[in-house]
């Protein structure tokens, strides 16, 4: 019982309030009722008639509206006409099913505003005329014509405000398969563009100089360029997500790992306003981060290291930190590349990093080794 409770609520909540089920439930037990209640003295035959045909209508309605929503407001329309014909009767009855099936017709996204605007008018006619035949005093025809009117304009407003809103939501949702589509041709771009400048490299070995050796490790490193941007494939789906962390505390996790994996301090520094950057941009930071981090536990085991993560008004700038070995000014080339095993040596950082728009720099810095990585924001300057 409480899981049908449960679906009857949900149903309720994703219902709309004005033209949906509940709606049409409460108005059709209000027709049901003000049909039982009915007791026309003047012209029942015709009052009689003219209700069976406006429930008819109605009933209709109900049943097409999900199939047929043209053919359905156009029984809508029907009804509330025929029922209007029969207003000025003493009879409540076909002012309620007149007031129900044109305020409905109205707050309907199905049709036009002239057609709003001609059934309204009609109903009007028809409604004036039937209680002036009837002989209904002029403050009754006064009064209930202007609660029709003001009926039509709150419906007519309701409606345009759904409209409204149904058009903010389709111009949301295009803005955010565009922006989907624009992100993932970024990753895409820069991953397969420097894996086909690789191939390219490798055929001309093999081809114009027979340099089977070079072309191999063209291909293996290829081969990492792939996987790495299937990485990155996954990381900039990843970062499209809502539960995705920003940038800022993604690198937090990092440094965190770092510092319980090999019990070294390490530690992030954050400064300036934060901007957005494209997941492209992000992924290689991220990445970046990774391998600069790998690279100092094998290189400087046991040095402290620190990342530095400083937004602009024009990039954003990420700098890993770490004291030089001892072994290290003796030999400065050991760490200007990662192994070719790793698959993103410092080379194939400045390859990615540079598709994204942005820049890379190594080297020793004042007794310090730091990885230097600055890719462009997407603040208001950029847009």
């Amino acid at each position: 019982m409480r899981e049908v409770w449960a679906r009857v609520a949900r149903l309720l909540s994703a219902d709309d309030p004005e033209t949906g089920r509940l709606a049409r439930v409460l108005i059709s037990f209000a027709l049901a009722w003000s049909l039982l209640v009915a007791a026309p003295v003047r012209a029942p035959v015709l009052v009689w008639s003219a209700l069976g045909a406006a429930m008819a209508c109605w009933l209709a309605f109900v049943l097409l509206d999900g199939r047929r929503p043209r053919a359905a407001v156009g029984l809508l329309a029907a009804g509330s006409a025929v029922a209007s014909a029969v207003t000025g009767s003493e009879s409540a009855a076909p002012t309620v099913f007149t007031f129900a099936m044109l305020l409905l017709f109205v707050a309907h996204l199905t049709p036009p505003v002239t057609a709003v605007v001609a059934v309204a008018a009609v109903d009007l006619v028809l409604m004036t005329g039937n209680m002036i035949w009837f002989g209904q005093s002029a403050r009754s025809i006064v009064t209930q014509g202007a609660v029709m009117v003001c009926t039509v304009l709150f419906a007519a407003q309701r409606r345009q405000y759904r409209r409204a809103l149904q058009d903010r939501a389709r111009a949301l949702a295009l803005d955010e398969r565009a922006r989907i589509a624009r992100e993932l041709h970024d990753v895409l771009a820069h991953s397969l563009g420097a894996l086909g400048v690789q191939l390219d490299v490798a055929e001309a070995l093999l081809t114009e100089r027979g340099d089977v050796a070079g072309a191999v490790a063209r291909i293996r490193r290829s081969r990492g360029l792939a996987r790495d941007g299937l990485v990155e494939a996954r990381a900039a789906v990843a970062a499209l997500r809502e539960d995705v962390p920003p940038l800022p505390d993604a690198l937090r996790l990092l440094v965190t790992e770092h510092r319980r994996d090999h019990d070294v301090r390490a530690e992030l520094r954050a400064t300036g306003t934060r901007r957005p950057i494209t997941p492209a941009a992000e992924v290689c930071l991220l990445r970046t981060a990774r391998e600069a981090l790998t690279n100092t536990a094998k290189h400087a085991p046991g040095r402290p290291v620190t990342l530095d993560l400083s937004y602009g008004d024009q990039s954003v700038r990420l700098t890993i930190r770490n004291p030089l070995p001892p072994d290290l000014p003796s030999n400065p080339a050991a760490q200007t590349d990662m192994p070719v095993a790793s698959g993103y040596g410092l080379s194939g950082m400045r390859e990615r990093v540079a598709l994204a728009g942005g820049t890379l720099g190594a080297g020793p810095v004042g007794g310090f080794w730091e990885v230097r990585a600055e890719v462009p924001s997407e603040g208001p300057g950029r847009r």
